[in-house]
């Protein structure tokens, strides 16, 4: 039996996407300083207090979704903003994001946050993670 074209084609692309640790979605490459931005990590609190803290608690304690204290050291921040971003596409083909699925069993809502807003709730993640 033959495999259709395309899909032998498609698992390579996924998995050469997904092995560089960056997710899947329009973030290819964040440029961070040394510091943290703290105007940026203001704005980023507003909107994680906003859209994200009835999931996720900036602590290792799951609510809906997983804690998030020490993401910005396990994950690439170009993954935390694809996942912030574009969360059913990751979920779908990223392997690090379809084990969080599996493990939550719950299906991250897309909040429809734009790059620049997923920049900011990043740095906000990043101040959090350097004052644990």
């Amino acid at each position: 039996m033959a495999e259709e074209p395309g899909l032998a084609h498609e698992a390579a692309t996924e998995a050469t996407e997904a092995d560089d640790g960056k997710g899947i979605g329009p973030v290819k490459s964040v440029e961070m300083g040394e510091g943290i931005d703290e105007a940026l990590a203001s704005e980023g609190k507003s909107l994680f207090e906003g859209k994200c803290s009835a999931c996720h608690q900036l602590s290792d304690q799951k609510v809906v979704g997983p804690g998030l204290a020490g993401v910005t050291e396990r994950r690439k921040p170009e993954w935390v903003m694809n996942m912030i971003i574009n969360p059913e596409e990751m979920t779908k083909k990223d392997p690090a994001a379809k084990k969080l699925l599996a493990e939550h069993l719950t299906q991250m809502t897309n909040q429809n946050v734009n790059e620049k807003d997923a920049r900011s709730i990043l740095e906000y993640l990043r101040q959090n993670d350097q004052a644990i």
